[in-house]
């Protein structure tokens, strides 16, 4: 189960697992792009299936579950991907924008998880990747709430490996930098930057570009598979150097 996955990093996500061999459900509340992305996994002889879901919805996340086992008849990976960037400081950002980062973001990882965690565990086991960002471990300017939640997810993420390693579930997050995405162009405008400025700041770093969705594709399907066995807990950056 991939959250996000209509568009983005959780788009590209969703083609490496399916590209690798993994049947797909893809969660996204963007339907037409949802179903799009089906079919266009479908077209190159992947398995992918479309499940409209809001996750900061517990009805929501509850029945894509349900549909998910019903289809598949078990869940391995849980990709919780789905967020929203509001480029805004405390004093500027609206109660209902802070709700809304972190309901989704923080508040979607707990929901989705709460329930697919029980059948990974009468399973036998599983992998959770939740996505977080380089400002999950260190701040960054105007944007208060998307730091908060991103904060959140990575030691929500230790939490969870501590407390379902026993159950040979492990869970860990992929720290990514800017990725060339609609989100990051939404930053881009929400800030009122030139374009072609605001891009070249953000391939400032040591690898000098800007990531890709299967950049980050490539780091979850390291941590879905056995080749990350002994892997849990971790916060894995993603980002060509920028932490550097």
């Amino acid at each position: 189960m991939v959250t996000g996955a209509a568009s983005g990093i959780g788009r590209g996500i969703s083609f490496r697992l399916a590209e690798m061999g993994a049947f797909v459900a893809l969660l996204d509340i963007e339907k037409t792009k949802g179903n799009e992305t089906a079919a266009q996994i479908d077209a190159q002889g992947g398995g992918a299936s479309f499940l409209k879901c809001d996750v900061r919805s517990k009805t929501d996340c509850r029945n894509a579950v349900e549909s998910v086992m019903q289809e598949a008849g078990k869940i391995d990976i849980l990709c919780n991907c789905a967020g929203i960037a509001i480029r805004k400081d405390v004093v500027e950002l609206t109660e209902n924008e802070w709700d809304l980062a972190l309901d989704v973001t923080l508040k979607g990882i707990y929901l989705l998880s709460h329930e697919v965690i029980p059948h990974m565990i009468r399973g036998g086991g599983g992998s959770i990747i939740n996505i977080g960002s380089g400002w999950s471990l260190k701040g960054g300017p105007r944007a208060a709430a998307y730091c908060a939640a991103k904060g959140g997810t990575v030691n929500l993420t230790r939490a969870m490996a501590i407390d379902h390693g026993k159950h040979n579930i492990r869970v860990n997050c992929v720290c990514p930098g800017d990725v060339d995405t609609s989100m990051l162009a939404s930053e881009c405008a929400q800030l009122g930057e030139e374009k072609e400025a605001f891009m070249r700041e953000a391939a400032n770093r040591p690898l000098a570009r800007v990531g890709t969705p299967d950049d980050v594709a490539n780091a979850v399907l390291f941590l879905a598979s056995p080749m990350s066995s002994w892997v849990t807990g971790a916060a894995l950056v993603v980002d060509g150097g920028g932490l550097a």
